[in-house]
């Protein structure tokens, strides 16, 4: 099988009924969180690696060294309704989530798996997180612009990744959890999937995606009449063409292949991909017992974590005071009392909270963070008294620890605006090569892009902004962020500029609505 260049990944994990203690594993992509026991976290971190791995495997993908800031870090839940609660969408049936940052991406997940007769055909956690783990690899992985469906059939391609009993694992098994929507639900043509031609997708047509995009996948990487098809239509859309226009020049006449789809979908069995023991070796992974002042700060660690709002900051910083009170001198304690505070507006405290945590360890990359960001918010308040070489100096001190942490440089970068100065040279290559080490934060690249087109450095914008431009999941934005491109096409930075403050005061209305 052939998938060269897609890729794309999220994770979701959970935990063991009944166990009071926290546990860490931490192996080369991932850190763990959950009460498992350490066996159980251990065989699952194991898991992940190993799916990791066979993605990378069969994609061809490189595996370069990643700093501890950059590992996707996973919270395993006890239940799919403490997930549902995590996400603020109690009794939804939410079974994860991902969110992609400069401050570290996270995922949410659970264990519990389904029972039952209908088991096989139900969401599961691991096809939850599979799949949104090849986002964040694909996002990782690729400039290139991408159809929604494409992005949401590679994503179920892997989600059902099975592992098998003689260590093998097999990629591309059926999606019984889509068998409902491909049977039965059809207000979504494949022409209009080809040629991305949708704005807004109803829940019956989203679903046709995900199954639809399954499905094509499936048949293209196969199928032997079809094979470089796939490449041919992806190559027309980079080099400019119109979805439909490169649909029709790959794959020929689209009622036909609508008719091969169909009979492919009633086949009695699929080709799978295998892959052998032997090319699944991973390095170690490290599993600790989290201490008691971990532990009992855990849950606002999350809660911080997964964001916050107004209404909420203010409660988790007033839990956060009140376990750190008992823990004066534990790092991870006071740092994560000083996030809350910070996000609270109470910067003062925050300060205080952050130098407690850096008179325990003074190379605690965290507490040097926010540190620096209450300081500058305080500055942003009193611009008279604004010692903006001190504040940088904070983040300067974490970029030293921690070279391969994308925060520091982020920061750093922002203070230049936030002084009302312009960016140093520097501070700019800090900026692009933050982007680099978390491509799959869209506001940071959306930053980058700016900057490149500000500097008018059109190739590399043009390079950077392809992902967002295509973005299935910002169709909102779509129409200012693709007139952007055409600007940038067109040898017009102060243009694409225009068109993306456009998308910037859409975005906001939409989060202020």
């Amino acid at each position: 099988m052939r998938l060269r260049w897609l890729g794309f990944v999220l994770l979701l994990v959970t935990s063991s009924p009944g166990l009071a203690a926290w546990h860490e594993a931490k192996s080369k992509h991932f850190v763990i969180y959950s009460e498992q026991s350490p066996e159980e976290l251990h065989e699952y971190a194991i898991k992940l690696e190993k799916f990791d791995r066979a993605v990378r495997q069969v994609r061809r993908m490189q595996d370069p060294p990643l700093g501890l800031a950059n590992r996707l870090t996973v919270y395993v839940l006890r239940d799919a309704e403490a997930v549902a609660r995590m996400a603020g969408a109690s009794g939804s049936g939410i079974a994860g989530f991902y969110s992609p940052r400069a401050s570290g991406s996270i995922a949410f997940v659970f264990r519990t798996k389904p029972k039952g007769p209908n088991a096989k055909a139900e969401l599961t956690p691991d096809i939850v997180f599979f799949h949104e783990y090849l986002h964040h690899l694909m996002l990782g992985d690729t400039s290139a612009a991408l159809p929604h469906w494409i992005v949401e059939g590679f994503a179920e391609f892997f989600s059902t990744a099975s592992f098998e009993q003689d260590g093998s694992i097999v990629l591309g098994s059926p999606a019984n959890h889509r068998a409902y929507g491909l049977f039965y639900f059809d207000d979504l043509s494949l022409q209009e999937m080809l040629g991305s031609s949708y704005q807004r997708l109803t829940d019956t047509e989203r679903e046709t995606v995900y199954g639809r995009g399954w499905l094509l996948t499936h048949y293209l990487n196969f199928e032997p009449t079809r094979e470089g098809q796939l490449a041919r239509y992806l190559g027309g859309i980079q080099r400019g063409e119109k979805a439909l226009d490169s649909a029709r020049a790959a794959f020929g006449d689209l009622k036909q292949l609508n008719r091969e789809l169909n009979k492919y979908l009633r086949s009695k069995t699929l080709r799978v991909v295998k892959i052998a023991p032997a090319a699944l070796a991973i390095d170690s992974i490290s599993v600790r017992t989290m201490s008691a002042a971990e532990t009992a700060m855990m849950p606002v660690r999350m809660r911080s974590d997964r964001g916050v709002n107004k209404r909420s900051a203010a409660t988790i910083a007033s839990d956060a005071r009140r376990i750190a009170a008992r823990f004066p001198n534990d790092p991870f304690v006071q740092a994560t009392l000083a996030e809350a505070e910070h996000d609270a507006g109470n910067y003062v405290a925050a300060i205080a909270a952050a130098d407690r945590a850096l008179a325990a360890d003074p190379a605690y990359v965290s507490a040097l963070v926010y540190e620096g960001r209450a300081r500058m918010r305080l500055a942003l308040s009193e611009p008279a008294k604004a010692d903006w070489k001190a504040i940088r100096g904070w983040f300067t001190k974490a970029n030293r620890i921690d070279t391969e942490n994308p925060e520091p440089l982020l920061l750093f970068y922002e203070t230049f605006a936030a002084a009302g100065s312009r960016p140093t040279a520097n501070a700019v290559a800090g900026l692009l090569y933050a982007q680099l080490l978390v491509p799959q934060d869209g506001t940071l690249r959306m930053l980058a892009v700016r900057q490149l087109l500000t500097d008018n450095r059109l190739a590399e914008a043009k390079v950077a902004l392809t992902p967002l431009a295509y973005n299935p999941h910002g169709s909102d934005e779509r129409e200012f962020t693709v007139a952007a491109m055409d600007a940038i096409a067109a040898g017009n930075s102060t243009a694409a500029l225009a068109a993306l403050d456009q998308t910037s005061e859409k975005a906001k209305a939409k989060k202020d609505n």
